[in-house]
C-alpha cells in the first residue's frame, strides 16, 4: 500500500514545510548544538500564579474529574461574554453566541467542518496561519488564496473574488493582528468586511487570537461593527493572552446559526477541556488583568532589542505593531536561496531557528517568521551568530 495515497483528505495537505525544520533542529539538539529558536509561536513565559492556583485548587476535588461539556461550563461561557463587554463593548448571549474550544485552532477547524460542504469556495488570506486555509481544505472545500500582505490590498482582493468566483464563495477568512504578518486592520477594515459579507451573502470567520499582544492601538473585534454577528463568528484564545498555549482553551462567539452548528459538531467529537482547567481559565478572565500588561511589556522589550540587534548584524526587520512574531524579508544578499533553504543553512550555521515564509503558502515565500519566545540574552547571541553568518553569504550559499 502506497503511504497515504489512498487517503483523500490526506492527499490534499501539501507537504507541512515546518516538519522538515522541526526534524533539523531535532538532529542539530541531539549534536549538542544549542538552537536559539525563533520558529514556534510557543509562549515561554507562566501564567500568573493566581490562575495556576485555581487549576490546583480544582484539581483536588473529588468531583471534577468526570467528562465536561463540549460547550463550555457555563461560568467559563459567562467569562468570555464578559471580557467582550469588557475589552469591546459588545454584548454576547453565553447560551447562545458563545462556545468554549479547545484553542481557536480546534475552534477553527471544526467551524470549517460545520459550516461548510464539500466543494464549497471559500476566501482565504495568503500569506497565513495553515489552519485558516487547511481547515477547509480537510472539510472538503475548495480555496481562493488572495494576497494579504497588507489589510486594504486583502480587501480589495476579496471584493474581486467575491464579485468574480464560480461558484459564488460561501465564506471568507480575516485575521488580524495577522499571523504571520502581524499587520493590524482597523474599524473602517471590518465595516467593509461586514457590508461586503452581506452584499455577496459570505459568512466571514475572523481569528483574533492576538486580541491583548499589541504594542499600539488595540486591536478591534469584528462585532464592534453594527449587524456584524448577522455575518460573522470570531475565534479568540487564552494561550497568547496568559500564556496558557498548552492548556487548550478558546472561544468562538458570534451568529447564533453558526454557533450551533458548531456546538452540534463539537457535540460529537469531544467533551471538553477538563473541567479544572476551564475553572482555572474562568479565574483568569475574571481576576486581576494586570499581568496583560507585563506581558505585552516583556515582548516589547524583546522585540525591541531584536530589531536593533538584528539590525546592527546587517538585517532589518520591520517592527510590528501586534502579536508575538516579527515577519522579515530575507536579507537581500540571500534573497535566492528562498525561504526554506535560508532557514536551513541559518540553522545549521548559527544555530538560530525561524519559520520560513513559504510554510503560509507561496506568497509568503521570500520572508520569514520569528517568534519573540527567546529572552533578551538569547537574542543578542542570535545577532551575534546572524553577524558571523551575514559576513560572508556567498560563500556559504555555495558549500
Amino acid at each position: 500500500m502506497s503511504e497515504h495515497n489512498d487517503f483523500h483528505r490526506i492527499s490534499r495537505l501539501p507537504p507541512y514545510v515546518f516538519e522538515e525544520v522541526n526534524k533539523l533542529k531535532l538532529e542539530l539538539r541531539r549534536g549538542g548544538a544549542d538552537i536559539i529558536d525563533f520558529g514556534m509561536g510557543n509562549p515561554d513565559l507562566t501564567p500568573p500564579k493566581h490562575i495556576v492556583d485555581k487549576l490546583c485548587e480544582t484539581v483536588s476535588k473529588p468531583n471534577v474529574h468526570r467528562y465536561s461539556t463540549s460547550r463550555g461550563i457555563p461560568g467559563l461561557r459567562r467569562a468570555c461574554a464578559a471580557y467582550y463587554q469588557r475589552r469591546f463593548g459588545v454584548e454576547l448571549d453565553p447560551n447562545s453566541e458563545v462556545v468554549a474550544t479547545l484553542g481557536s485552532k480546534e475552534g477553527f477547524a471544526n467551524l470549517a467542518q460545520a459550516i461548510t460542504a464539500p466543494g464549497d469556495l471559500v476566501l482565504v488570506p495568503e500569506p497565513s496561519y495553515p489552519i485558516h486555509a487547511y481547515g477547509f481544505v480537510i472539510a472538503g472545500a475548495a480555496l481562493r488564496q488572495i494576497p494579504a500582505h497588507d489589510p486594504e490590498a486583502y480587501l480589495r482582493g476579496l471584493h474581486d473574488a467575491a464579485a468574480s468566483s464560480t461558484p459564488p464563495p460561501r465564506a471568507a477568512v480575516v485575521c488580524y493582528p495577522s499571523n504571520p504578518t502581524a499587520q493590524t486592520a482597523t474599524l473602517d477594515f471590518y465595516r467593509e468586511v461586514v457590508e461586503l459579507a452581506k452584499r455577496f451573502d459570505l459568512m466571514i470567520l475572523s481569528d483574533l487570537a492576538y486580541a491583548e499582544l499589541y504594542f499600539e492601538e488595540k486591536p478591534p473585534s469584528i462585532f464592534e461593527i453594527g449587524g456584524a454577528k448577522d455575518v460573522a463568528v470570531e475565534t479568540i484564545s487564552l494561550s497568547k493572552m496568559y500564556s496558557m498555549a498548552g492548556w487548550r482553551v478558546g472561544f468562538a462567539v458570534g451568529n447564533q446559526r453558526m454557533i450551533a452548528a458548531l456546538a452540534r459538531v463539537k457535540s460529537y467529537l469531544d467533551y471538553g477541556a477538563f473541567t479544572p482547567i476551564q475553572v482555572a481559565a474562568c479565574a483568569a478572565l475574571n481576576g486581576p488583568q494586570d499581568y496583560l500588561d507585563e506581558m505585552r511589556a516583556t515582548y516589547r522589550r524583546r522585540r525591541d532589542v531584536l530589531i536593533e540587534t538584528f539590525g546592527d548584524a546587517g538585517w532589518d526587520i520591520p517592527p510590528p505593531a501586534a502579536t508575538m512574531f516579527c515577519w522579515a524579508k530575507l536579507p537581500p544578499a540571500l534573497e535566492h536561496l528562498g525561504s526554506l533553504e535560508f532557514a536551513r543553512r541559518l540553522m545549521i550555521e548559527s544555530q538560530v531557528a525561524v519559520s520560513p515564509g513559504v510554510g503560509f503558502g507561496p506568497a509568503g515565500e521570500g520572508y520569514v517568521r520569528l517568534a519573540l519566545v527567546e529572552n533578551r540574552q538569547r537574542i543578542r547571541q542570535a545577532a551575534r551568530n546572524l553577524k558571523e553568518f551575514l559576513k560572508a553569504p556567498g560563500a556559504k550559499a555555495a558549500e
